[in-house]
């Protein structure tokens, strides 16, 4: 069996999970404490991948990474490659698609650790980033744990999305659930099987996992 495509996929996912958790973070606790007026406006368009069919998300960012397209135009300027069919357009479609699924957890984390620890720290003559080190992301742990496992197994699910930015091409952009679509195209259903098994116990077991430590105490770093 060919291997390239569980790899490729585990790397999409890997490094889809890790971008969007340094973009994701900032925006979160952006969510999680700001009274501006535009918060539901901001907090519509990162939930919009949960209810816009993959085809369609897929089919404007197509457009956009496209060198004719604004993105895409200004990445082949500078980079001088094409977004679109290529790996690096396929990380910028998985982080948009999968944004809501590690936002949203690290969003909820931050608003159930209300802000009554963080105005101890301050008033004692903590910063304003050493509080949120030593005590804001140790109490947010479960919402880090969901929003990586979610984030990570979403990404790895995709189809919609990777094959209207990436297509099929074998050893670049041909992920794991477009060789499944494949196989089960030609007929093949025992390799789809193995394949689609594979992905069905992988999610068992990181859902299992997250469901265990969600169970254990959180505490604040001293």
């Amino acid at each position: 069996m060919n291997l390239a495509p569980v790899v490729l996929t585990l790397k999409l996912a890997t490094i889809t999970t890790v971008l969007l958790l340094v973009v994701g973070t900032p925006l979160a606790w952006w969510l999680a404490h700001t009274r501006r007026r535009i918060k539901p406006a901001i907090e519509a368009v990162v939930a919009l991948p949960l209810v816009l069919p993959p085809t369609v998300l897929g089919f404007y960012l197509l457009i956009a990474l496209s060198p004719n397209g604004i993105v895409g135009g200004l990445w082949q300027q500078v980079a001088g490659s094409a977004l679109t069919f290529s790996f690096t357009g396929l990380v910028v479609a998985s982080m948009l698609y999968s944004m809501p699924f590690v936002v949203q957890p690290l969003q909820n984390a931050f608003v159930a650790n209300g802000s009554r620890y963080l105005e101890a720290a301050w008033t004692l003559g903590s910063r304003p980033m050493e509080s949120f080190w030593r005590i804001s992301l140790p109490l947010a742990r479960r919402g880090y744990v969901n929003a990586i496992v979610l984030g990570f197994a979403h990404t790895l699910g995709e189809f919609g999305v990777v094959l209207m930015v990436g297509g099929n091409i074998p050893g670049k952009t041909q992920v794991l659930s477009i060789v499944i679509y494949d196989r089960v195209e030609a007929l093949d259903y025992a390799t789809a099987h193995v394949l689609s098994a594979g992905l069905l116990a992988f999610s068992f077991a990181v859902l299992l996992i997250v469901y265990v430590l969600n169970q254990r105490p959180v505490q604040a770093s001293a």
